[in-house]
């Protein structure tokens, strides 16, 4: 069915919930993980003392991505499924699309936020991955008493 699936991970809870769904349906398929981390830093014009913090807080972001990335491939392998992990730079959704496209992915497994009776169904991120993505989405949402 799928060789690879691409979990979106960022450690909150409705991403554990995705990344738990993603790695129960590589152990059944037999399928790979991919676990990626997307650092997104705002764009708009900074003053020079925010742009000399700037490096420093990428620098944290990406440690925190390298640390939520590896838990959930320590998940993963717990589950007996291989996993690699990933870090990048950008708009969230378009590096999660962008990357299951660059390495031909199977499918892509995420959480979405639960947003009350009145708001969307799901989150910026996961309504532009499901929109624009050539693989599959699977997106799993977190209730409102989860």
């Amino acid at each position: 069915m799928y060789d690879t699936i691409l979990i979106p991970f960022d450690g909150s809870d409705e991403a554990r919930k995705g990344a738990n769904h993603g790695i129960d349906l590589a152990a059944t398929c037999g399928a790979t993980v991919h676990a990626l981390y997307v650092i997104d830093l705002p764009g708009a014009p900074r003053t020079l003392y925010l742009r000399d913090d700037e490096d420093e807080m990428r620098e944290r972001y990406h440690e925190y991505g390298e640390e939520v990335t590896t838990e959930l491939c320590e998940m993963a392998n717990d589950a007996g499924v291989e996993c690699t992990t990933a870090v990048r730079t950008g708009s969230p959704g378009e590096e999660i699309v962008d990357y299951a496209k660059e390495h031909d992915m199977g499918a892509i497994v995420l959480g979405s936020a639960y947003r009350g009776k009145f708001r969307a169904i799901l989150g910026s991120t996961a309504e532009k991955v499901v929109r624009t993505a050539e693989s599959p989405v699977i997106t799993v949402r977190q209730q409102m008493n989860d």
